[in-house]
C-alpha cells in the first residue's frame, strides 16, 4: 500500500488499520497452544494415567544378546563379538533409564542373532506371557541381534495373546564403538515401553529414533543406523529422550492367531532363493529332506524358471506348504498373474518377505493348517 504523505487519504488510513488488524489475529492464531497430538514427555507415563503419583511403570527386559550386547575384538577396526555383555550390565549403561520405569533384567540367551532359534523363541513367549499373567511388569522390552530381529518380533505379534507392549531393540554398533547407539536405543525403547501410549499396541521394534510394527518392518543396510524400514507401510511412530509420538491412535488389540506347538520347534520350513539360470536341485533335495513347507523367495513377482517351477508342483503333490514371496525389497506378489497359482495349488505371500512368509507357514502348519486355500486364507487375514 502507497501511504506517500502526497497520496495520503482518510480511507488509506483505515485500510492500513483494518490490515494491522487482521495481521494481529493471524499472528495471535500461529502462537496460541497448539492441540493435542499424539506425543508425551519422557518419564511421563505414570503421571499421565490415573496411577498414583510416583508409581512408575514396571518393566522387564530379557536379554537374549546381539550386537547390542557386543564387545569389540582387535581382528578389525570394526570388530566385534557379539552376545558378550549382559542385561543387567547394559541396563546399568544407560544413564537416567531409572526415571523412566522401574526396570529389572534376565537373561534368556546371549547370542548373536544368526544363532537364533527356536528353543529361545519359545522361551521368549513363554516367560512374557508367565510375565504378565502374573502382573509382574507392566511392559517387555528385548534386546536382541538385529539380524533376524524383524523374525522374531513377527513370530511374537503372532503368538502373543496380550496387548501389553513388548519392545525389541538392538544396535548397529557395539558398546566401545565409535558413536553406539546401543545406549540410546535401549533407552528410547524403555521410554516406549514405559508409555500410557503403547499400552494396547503389543509388539513393536524400536531402532534409531523410530517405532515399527512388525508386520512391515525390515532391516534394509548391513551397516547404517538407520537400517530398519517399513518399507510398504511406514513407521508406527517417533522416539527421541524427550517424547513418544504415534502416527495414528492404537487400533483395537486383536486375539493371538496361533497356538504354540508342544516342546519346543516349529515344523521344518525351507527358503529357496531363485536366481537365473535355476535348476531344481535345492526344491527337489527339500522334498526329499521332508521338509513341511517351501518358501520360494522368487524373482519379481515371485517367479522361477521353468525347472524350478516343475519342481515346485512335484512339492505341491506331496502334500507341501509351497508359498510363492519374493527377492525384491518391496512390493506385493499377487496370485495369478504369471503363474497359475489356481491351478497350482501355491500360495502367494503378498507383501510378506521371504523370512516372514515362513514364520507364518510355520505356525500354519504347527496349527493343522495346510491345504492352500487356508493358507492363502490367513496370508491375506494379516491385512
Amino acid at each position: 500500500m502507497n501511504i506517500h504523505p502526497r497520496n495520503w487519504r482518510p480511507s488509506a488510513l483505515i485500510s492500513c488499520k483494518a490490515a494491522l488488524a487482521t495481521a494481529a489475529i493471524v499472528f495471535s492464531t500461529l502462537l496460541a497452544p497448539l492441540p493435542a497430538i499424539a506425543a508425551e514427555p519422557a518419564g511421563s507415563a505414570g503421571a499421565a494415567s490415573s496411577e498414583p503419583a510416583g508409581n512408575k511403570p514396571r518393566i522387564i527386559i530379557l536379554a537374549t544378546g546381539g550386537t547390542i550386547s557386543g564387545a569389540a575384538d582387535a581382528r578389525s577396526a570394526i570388530g566385534y563379538n557379539s552376545g558378550e555383555v549382559s542385561g543387567q550390565q547394559l541396563v546399568q549403561g544407560v544413564p537416567g533409564i531409572e526415571k523412566l520405569a522401574t526396570v529389572k533384567s534376565e537373561q534368556i540367551s546371549n547370542i548373536g542373532s544368526q544363532d537364533m532359534n527356536d528353543k529361545v523363541w519359545f522361551s521368549l513367549a513363554n516367560r512374557i506371557t508367565q510375565i504378565f499373567e502374573g502382573n509382574e511388569a507392566d511392559a517387555v522390552v528385548i534386546t536382541h541381534g538385529t539380524d533376524t530381529m524383524e523374525e522374531t518380533a513377527f513370530f511374537l505379534h503372532n503368538v502373543l495373546d496380550s496387548a501389553k507392549p513388548v519392545v525389541l531393540v538392538g544396535s548397529m554398533r557395539p558398546g566401545g564403538a565409535l558413536s553406539a547407539d546401543g545406549p540410546r536405543n535401549l533407552y528410547e525403547a524403555v521410554e516406549v515401553a514405559a508409555s500410557t501410549q503403547a499400552r494396547a499396541r503389543g509388539v513393536m521394534v524400536v531402532m534409531n529414533d523410530t517405532i515399527h510394527a512388525p508386520r512391515w518392518v525390515t532391516k534394509t543396510n548391513v551397516t547404517s543406523v538407520q537400517s530398519f524400514q517399513s518399507l510398504n507401510a511406514g513407521p508406527l511412530g517417533y522416539v527421541d529422550p524427550a517424547s513418544v509420538r504415534f502416527l495414528a491412535p492404537a487400533g483395537q488389540a486383536a486375539q493371538a492367531p496361533y497356538a504354540l506347538p508342544k516342546g519346543d520347534q516349529l515344523p521344518r520350513v525351507q527358503i529357496i532363493y531363485a536366481h537365473s539360470n535355476m535348476d531344481a536341485s535345492q526344491i527337489d533335495h527339500a522334498i526329499e529332506s521332508n521338509a513341511k513347507g517351501i518358501v520360494i523367495a522368487g524373482v519379481g513377482d515371485g517367479n522361477v524358471s521353468k525347472p524350478a517351477m516343475e519342481a515346485m508342483l512335484r512339492a505341491v503333490q506331496k502334500g507341501i506348504v509351497v508359498v510363492r514371496a519374493t527377492r525384491v525389497p518391496s512390493g506385493f506378489v499377487n496370485r495369478n498373474v504369471e503363474v497359475d497359482d489356481d491351478k497350482s495349488g501355491f500360495v502367494v505371500a503378498y507383501d510378506l518377505n521371504p523370512q516372514k512368509a515362513r514364520v507364518l507357514t510355520q505356525l500354519l502348519i504347527a496349527n493343522g493348517v495346510t491345504a492352500a486355500d487356508k493358507v492363502q486364507q490367513a496370508f491375506a487375514a494379516m491385512y
